[in-house]
């Protein structure tokens, strides 16, 4: 389990923990709100899948206390950067400030990481509220693209400065 202390505003304690056997479904039906399905996938499945068919990404199930609430993938690039991809909130737990309590978790483990040099994401322009989020956390735009979404970046040193 992974654990740095953040709680949503509810007040329940954020996190992370491996996908297994015990909660491999409740994470596989995480769908995000109608509005969201032209930047994220209609279902957590297929971040499942992806993490179970490439090599690249590793799936982690989001619990706030002992319910799950969402799904994050994590990699570990070439050039010694770490990714974060595949996040997704159910969406009727949006908006408890959940996707904040997760990257904070999330970043402060990555950051802690042996020979991480950058925390990296990417996200479509057009999403406004991811982009303010990842902004008030501290990543910062590379200028670099991934098809058409945003790369941006948050060095270990500026974890926790935020």
């Amino acid at each position: 389990m992974i654990d740095h202390g953040f709680f949503d505003r509810t007040g329940r304690r954020v996190t992370l923990r491996e996908v297994g056997d015990e909660n491999w479904r409740a994470v596989a039906d995480i769908v995000p709100l109608d509005e969201q399905r032209s930047h994220v996938p209609a279902m957590a499945a297929r971040y499942l899948l992806l993490s179970m068919r490439e090599d690249s990404w590793n799936s982690l199930a989001v619990y706030a206390d002992d319910v799950v609430v969402g799904h994050v993938m994590w990699g570990l690039d070439e050039d010694g950067s770490h990714w974060i991809g595949g996040m997704l909130i159910d969406g009727a737990e949006q908006g408890k400030g959940l996707g904040r309590a997760l990257l904070l978790t999330m970043t402060g483990w990555l950051a802690a990481q042996e020979g991480c040099r950058t925390i990296r994401l990417a996200y479509q322009p057009d999403n406004a509220a991811a982009g303010r989020l990842y902004k008030s956390l501290g990543f910062v735009p590379t200028g670099a693209v991934d098809g058409d979404e945003v790369i941006a970046e948050l060095t270990p040193s500026r974890v926790g400065n935020r």
